[in-house]
């Protein structure tokens, strides 16, 4: 039997979506990229926040009006996990749901579907309580020479706006035993670039009574894998990033000078509210550590607009939190109110149009800092990790981009493809590089 398996939503489900793959290999079934020529339609949704719950439906519901008789559609993943049979009145067409918590048995789900007499739908949907055991690692196929390494699932944050608890469950490491065997696996495959990814990764140990176990964890892979180019870490929570973290990233040169952090907003009031690490003064003295251990250091934050009750004084701070900070990539998102949260049932809750006309501002802002430090390496040389070529023209990463969410550097000629290169910078875009080989 083949499949076709869609991706929504973060890298996280992308991990998620690679392990279920491998699983279906490994059980004989052929993977294809034409869900016309699929027997099973997979869709791994993603159930965040409004939009991608939006776009996940229609996913479902096309390929539920588009799919023959002899077809099954599984609907996998967060929304799954949300609303799990309640999706079989959205989607009437679909044949099986299996929760994000339990990916690991999509085989069995699989085998018991095709086994069925009749059409009534599969459900694997009680959450398990044993995510990460001896037995689930699973030897991811590496695609490019970029892969994600999930180190933990679920969260146990008391953010106010946030469902991920609700559909993930609390806060569950990865052993590190499997870690660092898909790391080997992953690195024997030819990966240059690993990117450790949780919903905070900084909170890494924390469930087994472990603090601050992501810096002796980063040294284990770096001894495991040697050879290793880049490790790149995403997803750090501000009140869990140690100064022994910092110094651990200071020291490997495998270790991408770069951090997520994502701070969600810049004004105390508002933090309290989103029940997120408000002490402003800790948060500049963590930036300013940060850049003087690493003075090339590329930081990423993200932040949300339109919060409830945020006033136009509250959102003048952020602005001007961004001005002082110059961060060199951020990205800022509309609030979402999301049911089962605790912002959700907070009095002042905004307009829409509010919520983007200071997307809008915010973004505006930030597009004439980023071009000013983009400015700053015209003359200079980078390495680049290249993945695109062709008329005439490769695109490549440097260290300061990560897959995706970030920018691209531009190259004159055509250089190898998934191969690192040295380029001078010769222009610079709001968030793109300009370069020729070296």
């Amino acid at each position: 039997m083949r499949f076709y398996l869609l991706t929504l939503g973060c890298p996280k489900n992308a991990v998620d979506s690679e392990g279920m793959s491998e699983l279906l290999r490994q059980a004989g079934y052929e993977a294809t990229d034409q869900a016309s020529q699929a027997d099973l339609l997979i869709v791994n949704t993603c159930g965040f926040i409004d939009l991608a719950k939006a776009e996940s439906l229609t996913a479902l519901q096309v390929f539920a009006q588009e799919k023959q008789p002899s077809q099954y559609l599984i609907a996998a993943g967060c929304l799954s996990q949300r609303y799990g049979k309640g999706l079989l009145q959205e989607v009437p067409g679909i044949d099986a749901i299996i929760s994000t918590q339990r990916w690991p048995e999509i085989v069995s789900l699989i085998e018991a579907l095709s086994t069925r007499k009749d059409r009534i739908p599969a459900l694997q949907l009680p959450p398990s309580p044993t995510r990460y055991v001896a037995s689930h690692p699973v030897a991811r196929r590496a695609h490019s020479t970029t892969a994600y390494i999930k180190i933990a699932d679920g969260c146990s944050a008391p953010c106010a706006f946030c469902s991920i608890p609700q559909i993930k469950g609390p806060y569950m490491s990865k052993p590190k035993d499997a870690i660092l065997q898909e790391t080997l696996q992953l690195v024997s495959q030819g990966v240059k670039e690993l990117i450790l990814i949780a919903q905070d990764t900084t909170a890494y140990g924390s469930d087994r009574g472990v603090k601050d176990s992501l810096p002796p964890l980063i040294e284990a892979i770096l001894a495991s894998v040697p050879e290793l180019k880049w490790l790149r870490i995403m997803y750090t929570y501000p009140g869990h990033l140690s100064l022994r973290l910092i110094k651990v990233m200071a020291a490997h040169p495998q270790v991408c000078h770069y951090i997520d952090l994502p701070l969600q907003h810049a004004h105390p009031g508002v933090l309290k509210r989103m029940k997120r690490p408000h002490n402003m003064k800790k948060v500049r003295a963590l930036i300013a550590d940060l850049r003087r251990a690493m003075p090339e250091i590329a930081i990423r934050t993200t932040f949300i607009v339109g919060y409830p009750k945020e006033t136009e004084e509250e959102f003048a701070a952020l602005l001007a939190f961004l001005e002082e900070m110059k961060f060199d990539r951020v990205g800022v998102f509309t609030y979402s109110q999301e049911e089962e949260t605790e912002a959700s049932e907070l009095p002042g809750q905004l307009p829409q149009e509010v919520k983007e006309e200071r997307r809008l501002r915010a973004m505006e802002l930030q597009q004439k800092i980023s071009k000013e430090k983009n400015l700053t390496f015209i003359g200079r040389s980078l390495e680049v990790l290249v993945e695109g070529v062709g008329e005439g023209i490769s695109i490549g990463r440097s260290y300061r981009d990560a897959p995706e969410v970030d920018g691209m550097v531009l190259i004159e000629g055509e250089l190898p493809l998934n191969k690192f290169a040295p380029v001078r910078i010769t222009g610079a875009l709001e968030y793109d590089l300009i370069a020729t080989p070296i």
